[in-house]
């Protein structure tokens, strides 16, 4: 199976697409609406150096596992789509059922959007993972919330799944146990898998392939 070109990201993870339109990084003397201390030096953007980290990727990947070890490194808080999916749908609030991704992606990202540029202006850290972020995420902000936005989508190979599927079905409860996990199936992790890394090369999103091995490590 035939990749586009990759670039290293740490040395355990073996390819990182990169999205290729984006801006390039600035010096910091070149930053709009920059803060100063008391000895008149630059030291932050206009929201501080605050960080708000997005993991999405395909089901069993590995995104709350990546957020529990984010929390433990950096103490940054972390918010589950799927928890916050499934207040909705429990108290009734909304009709979708956990089924309806498509769906739940329109209904939910709106309200998280907003959670996150509120967290960017009150200088907040925080690390949001699920499934329900949109590929085109990026047109929702305005440049100076993107500069504090990290964005990772966790897509696991063909070779990795049909190589590793008994211990992608054993670590699937490793942070929080599933109620039911008859979805599993090699077919079907396949198929989210292939969908996903479909739509990340086609909106040139940053996204983490595990190929060989799984290890991930990420330094922000």
């Amino acid at each position: 199976m035939n990749y586009p070109r990759s670039t290293l990201f740490g040395p355990s993870v073996p390819y990182i697409q990169e999205a290729g339109n984006q801006p390039e990084k600035l010096a910091i003397s070149t930053l709009p609406d920059l803060w100063y201390n008391g000895k008149n030096k630059k030291i932050s953007g206009r929201f501080g150096n605050n960080m708000i980290v997005l993991i999405t990727g395909a089901s069993h990947t590995g995104k709350t596992v990546l957020a529990q070890k984010l929390l433990e490194k950096y103490k940054y808080p972390y918010l589950s789509i799927d928890h916050l999916k499934m207040g909705f749908i429990r108290s009734g609030y909304t009709r979708l059922t956990p089924e309806e991704d498509d769906e739940l992606v329109d209904y939910l990202w709106p309200i998280i959007r907003e959670m996150i540029k509120t967290a960017i202006e009150n200088k907040q850290n925080l690390i949001i993972e699920g499934c329900y972020i949109p590929f085109d995420w990026a047109k929702d902000f305005e440049k100076k919330y993107l500069e504090h936005i990290k964005y990772y989508c966790l897509v696991m190979s063909e070779d990795y799944i049909k190589n590793h599927f008994s211990d992608i079905k054993e670590y699937a409860s490793v942070v929080e146990s599933r109620l039911s996990d008859e979805w599993c199936t090699m077919e079907n992790v396949l198929e989210d898998n292939a969908r996903f890394l479909k739509l990340a090369i086609k909106h040139n999103v940053n996204y983490m392939l595990i190929d060989n091995e799984y290890k991930i490590n990420i330094d922000l």
